[in-house]
């Protein structure tokens, strides 16, 4: 990317807890120069996100937005771009939970797509929107193990990452073409985040040392897509732990 579209603004979407993988990405890229506008449901998380970069010496702003609703999803595009130039979008939204297949309701499993699936649709396309008249510019995805393999009691997850990780694959082929770089990146393992610290913290325990993907090392990665020259770009790339079986 052109110095990284001259270090316009990033939009983190589903960022999280601060301790989190979204938490990681604004602090990295705040690193490298660019302002970022945290999103998410939770305004004291995006809050205190913003307020890390902020204390770290960086630019920050955040707005309260559901991935699966359309409006919010414009909203926040049009508060970035009330600040300054749109650079990279990252969605990292997504939940995940293990259920059997004969328990899992209808509603579980259209909320499982809808945000991991149709929230990237939303945000996709409104990226692009933005992105195409420039000509250059960035849409990063998390995805998981699952995008590849379904688990047993994990359909409902599995299904709609596989969905995401298909969309990303059509929307490359799309639009490489047209000067968007578009990413996914598969996250393969337990992230050593709040969520897990505090949910289950034995499990976490029992990986071992180096067992869990540290959030910082994931943001790396994202870093290391979004720098890549343009006669060499990847579209997926995979991260793990070394000593994850796989």
């Amino acid at each position: 990317m052109s110095e990284q579209n001259q270090k316009g603004w990033v939009i983190i979407f589903g960022a999280g807890v601060p301790d989190g993988l979204g938490g990681a990405l604004a602090r990295r890229f705040a690193k490298e120069g660019h302002p970022i506008f945290v999103t998410g449901r939770t305004e004291d998380k995006i809050k205190q996100i913003a307020a890390e970069v902020e204390a770290l010496g960086g630019t920050a702003a955040y707005k309260t937005a559901d991935v699966t609703n359309e409006a919010d999803v414009k909203a926040a595009f049009d508060a970035v771009e009330s600040k300054g130039s749109l650079a990279t979008v990252l969605y990292n939204a997504g939940n995940n939970a293990m259920i059997p297949f004969l328990e899992l309701s209808p509603a579980q499993f259209e909320d499982f797509w809808r945000v991991c699936t149709y929230g990237a649709f939303l945000v996709g396309q409104e990226t692009l929107r933005r992105l195409l008249p420039k000509g250059q510019g960035s849409l990063f995805f998390t995805g998981a193990s699952g995008s590849l393999r379904g688990k047993a009691q994990f359909g409902h997850f599995a299904s709609a990452k596989a969905g995401l990780r298909n969309l990303a694959q059509s929307m490359a082929r799309e639009f490489g073409p047209q000067g968007i770089h578009i990413g996914h990146i598969i996250v393969d393992g337990v992230i050593s985040g709040d969520r897990i610290k505090s949910r289950l913290p034995q499990y976490l325990e029992a990986l071992g040392d180096e067992g869990s993907l540290a959030p910082d090392a994931i943001a790396d990665a994202f870093w290391a897509l979004q720098i890549q020259q343009r006669t060499a770009w990847s579209h997926e790339i995979d991260v793990r732990p070394f000593k994850e079986t796989w």
